[in-house]
């Protein structure tokens, strides 16, 4: 177990009757996986919201019994790290729509007594962050002293401004947008087609019967192509080829081809491929400002903010992210910016600790100390 650690942990549920969702239906019962580290204090205003990517879960920090595997933000969680355990109380939940026990796709529809498959309701960021918030209010938290996340994560921390402007001390969005562009959505889309084209999808319907492996793993390998970057491609595998490979022949030759295919063959393993379908629609669909201008969203908000991007990440690069800035400044609200240099690509959230550290636990301090 790695030093510092907040140690063996446990995914917890909190069950709750109906989640009326934006496109207008009622899903019920609904259930939300989640996992705490730290302990709430007294006044109960040190609770950190974390918010997972499009592929993670509840299981930020810690091990689970029987598992080797830390969580998935283990080096930014526990005590003396960014997000220090023994100064806040963390909350990390799975997403509605996802596979790791939230409700989605692959639970059981009580009407059917089968798993929902398509029959799932369409879902959107704020359905996501309207989960959230009940599971908030169950742990008798009235106000967040932060909310904190990357890429999909990032979008639900930014809804957090149009869902509970009040309920929020501050906010750190990395990497992220306040909407797809044409380009993001493309990529969405392809990965999307790659699964459906499985035969074994069966429109779905694939549950207890077979699994779309070769479409999903396809998706996974298309996404982390946009998860690094050149630099880190080159850096990580060159033009490296297997020894003693036949030449010409269309097995994985180069050791990047292996390493995608590496990644696909284990991401389907542990995600469905519906709750994929359905979470990367939510991501195409988020667009915080809808029909006002995005300075307009941030008007009256009186969280701080800390937006972090990264130099090299072409997924969400940093032009969407100082547009967030701009808006802030517009509205006359308090935000930090800072574009930290790494050749990681996308992937830099999750790998520039040391640097993300600095900044987040500064900024979370002089939050704190602007409570007192």
């Amino acid at each position: 177990m790695e030093k510092n650690s907040v140690g063996l942990v446990e995914t917890k549920y909190f069950n709750f009757d109906e989640l009326i969702l934006d496109c207008g239906v009622t899903i019920a019962p609904v259930t939300i996986a989640y996992e705490t580290y730290g302990k709430l204090n007294s006044e109960k205003d040190n609770a950190v919201l974390i918010e997972h990517a499009l592929t993670g879960d509840a299981h930020a920090a810690g091990e689970h019994k029987d598992e080797e595997k830390s969580g998935w933000w283990d080096t930014m969680i526990g005590p003396g790290k960014a997000f220090d355990t023994e100064k806040y109380f963390i909350v990390c939940s799975n997403v509605i729509g996802g596979c790791k026990g939230s409700t989605g796709p692959s639970s059981i529809n009580p009407k059917t007594k089968k798993p929902y498959a398509l029959d799932f309701p369409v879902i959107t960021i704020a359905d996501m962050v309207r989960a959230q918030k009940k599971l908030i209010d169950y742990l008798g938290i009235k106000k967040l002293l932060s909310v904190v996340g990357g890429s999909m994560g990032g979008m639900q921390v930014l809804q957090w401004i149009t869902s509970n402007p009040t309920s929020v001390a501050s906010l750190i969005p990395i990497a992220t947008t306040v909407k797809h562009s044409p380009q993001q959505i493309a990529f969405s889309e392809v990965g999307r087609q790659a699964v459906m084209s499985d035969p074994d999808w069966r429109d779905g319907n694939y549950y207890g019967v077979s699994f779309p492996t070769s479409g999903l793993s396809v998706a996974r390998m298309i996404g982390h192509i946009t998860y690094m970057s050149d630099i880190s491609m080159a850096e990580k595998f060159g033009r490296r080829s297997k020894e003693n490979k036949p030449v010409f022949k269309f097995d994985p030759n180069f050791e990047v081809e292996g390493y995608l295919k590496y990644r696909g063959e284990n991401f389907v393993k542990r995600f469905d491929a519906n709750s994929y379908l359905y979470i990367t629609k939510a991501l195409d669909l988020f667009d915080l400002a809808g029909n006002k201008k995005l300075h307009q969203v941030f008007n009256g908000l009186k969280a701080k903010l800390l937006i972090l991007s990264f130099k090299s990440d072409w997924l969400y690069p940093s032009y969407q992210s100082k547009e967030i800035v701009k808006a802030c400044k517009l509205a006359g609200v308090d935000a930090t910016y800072c574009e930290i240099f790494s050749t990681y690509g996308h992937d830099a959230f999750l790998l520039e600790i040391e640097e993300e550290t600095h900044l987040i636990k500064y900024f979370l301090e002089r939050v704190t100390k602007s409570k007192m």
